[in-house]
Formats: structure tokens, C-alpha cells, sequence
């Protein structure tokens, strides 16, 4: 069985309907993990995506903010959803597949605009957020399982388009980092984008600020997909579509995607 999955931050779901069916139609991923939903599940505009094949969903959805939902062509049951640091927010949804892949997607807070806990709540948070994603990887140790999602940490120098100039910037501070690796390392998952694209600047998130986001190209690569060891190898066809960004009122994320060949 091969399925292509892709994930993207769509900041709002309901605003960018036409986007999504317009993501549907050009590439008909099998699998679209959506985060940033702002909805609650029961106004997630289901009936088109249902038009374009989409028949199945799991998701967790809160007014507003928020929100992770994982819309497919083929069957999918839930099989959980957490609330890392107690925060109450809809920011993780689990599903498995009839070939029993489990699909987590995540959005990891954003964490705020100063790198400091003492004077920032939502760093502090953030960083709780991640440690008890390595917590509870390391008491229950996923297998044959893909992680995506927005995880809100450019982990790799490459994977910004000024290292030094970020290191004091959230989403790219070294505790952030390391934080972030020590979650992988507890499932033991595996980066199949940077398995698939090892060498070279890779982003998939351009911010609003920008006059021109295309030419200034001051990217970072937020957004991931993981696969841990025992189905990693079957991933492959990793890419990210950058165009999707100049979409008419995009989001700043550009959807990820990989192929998995289980």
C-alpha cells in the first residue's frame, strides 16, 4: 500500500475552505493534516472536502484558536488525543489507518516573542509542552507511526535563512532545540524530509511581515514530518510546495509532503 500524506498550518480553515479544496484538487494527497484549524469539529466545512473524496476525519477543534484535524481518503479511526502541559488546547489528534499506521499530528505552541520563561508565559509553556511530548514518547515507545505537524522549531542551521541572527529568535533558540531533539530522540523518530532532502536551505514557513516573502526568502522550516525506524525507509517523495504560499490569501505555511510505501 502507498499513500501520500501532507501536512500544512492552514491558519484558519473556514477562511481558507477554497484553499484547501484547491491543495485537494491540484495533489490529492491520501492523507492532509491540517493544524491551526480555529473551529470548532462541527464547523469544519466537511461537505466540500467529502465532494472531493475526503470521507474521513478525526480532529480536535476549539473557537478560535488553535485546532489539529487529519481529513483522509481511506478509513481512519481515532486513537487519542493529548494535552501536553495541561494547557486545554487542541493541539494534538492521533488516527490509525486500516494498514495500522498510527498518524499523530501535532501544533506545538508558538511560544511568544521573547526566548525567556521568567518574562515570557508562553516560552515557558512551550518548552513544558515539549518536554512532556519527550516524556510520554519515552514511556511509550511509538511503533510503526508518523509524526507531523507544526512543531514551531527550525532545528537545523539549514533550516533558517540566517542562523546567527536566529539564535535569539523563538523558534530557533539553542534550549528550543534541544528540547525538540530530545522528544525525537525519545521515540527514536525519524526526519523523513532531511532523510529525503539531507543538504540545503529548507523552509516552509515565510512570515506576513515581509512586503515580499518570495524574494527576501527569510524562511524557516517549521513544519515537519517524522516516521519512526520500523516504516522510516518506506518513507520518500519528501517536498515542500513553496508556491502555495503566493496563493490568494495564504497561510504562511507551505504544506509538507511525503510518500510512505507500506
Amino acid at each position: 500500500m502507498s499513500f501520500t500524506l501532507a501536512t500544512w498550518n492552514i491558519n484558519s480553515v473556514r477562511l481558507r475552505e477554497a484553499l484547501v479544496c484547491q491543495l485537494m484538487q491540484a495533489e490529492a494527497p491520501d492523507v492532509l493534516c491540517l493544524q491551526e484549524c480555529k473551529s470548532p469539529v462541527e464547523k469544519i466545512p466537511m461537505e466540500q472536502f467529502h465532494a472531493l473524496g475526503y470521507r474521513h476525519m478525526v480532529a480536535r477543534g476549539q473557537k478560535g484558536y488553535n485546532g489539529v484535524a487529519i481529513l483522509s481518503k481511506m478509513p481512519i479511526e481515532e486513537v487519542g488525543a493529548q494535552d501536553f502541559a495541561g494547557l486545554g488546547h487542541a493541539r494534538h489528534i492521533a488516527g490509525r489507518l486500516e494498514n495500522g499506521v498510527t498518524i499523530h499530528n501535532f501544533y506545538v505552541p508558538a511560544g511568544g516573542d521573547k526566548p525567556d520563561r521568567t518574562i515570557n508565559e508562553k516560552f515557558g509553556q512551550k518548552l513544558d509542552y515539549l518536554t512532556e511530548m519527550r516524556d510520554w514518547f519515552r514511556a511509550e515507545r511509538p511503533e510503526k507511526a508518523i509524526l507531523v505537524g507544526d512543531l514551531n522549531i527550525a532545528p537545523r542551521e539549514d533550516d533558517v535563512w540566517d542562523h546567527k541572527k536566529l539564535l535569539k529568535i523563538v523558534s530557533h533558540t539553542p534550549v528550543e532545540v534541544e528540547h525538540l531533539a530530545e522528544a525525537q530522540e525519545a521515540g527514536a523518530w525519524v526526519d523523513v524530509t532531511r532523510q529525503d532532502i539531507p543538504e540545503g536551505r529548507l523552509y516552509s514557513w515565510w512570515s506576513y511581515r515581509s512586503p515580499d516573502w518570495d524574494a527576501a526568502d527569510k524562511g524557516r522550516r517549521l513544519d515537519h514530518v517524522w516516521a519512526t525506524p520500523d516504516i522510516s525507509n518506506a518513507g520518500h517523495g519528501s517536498r515542500v510546495l513553496r508556491h502555495v504560499r503566493g496563493w490568494e490569501q495564504p497561510s504562511d505555511h507551505a504544506p509538507v509532503f511525503a510518500t510512505f510505501d507500506l
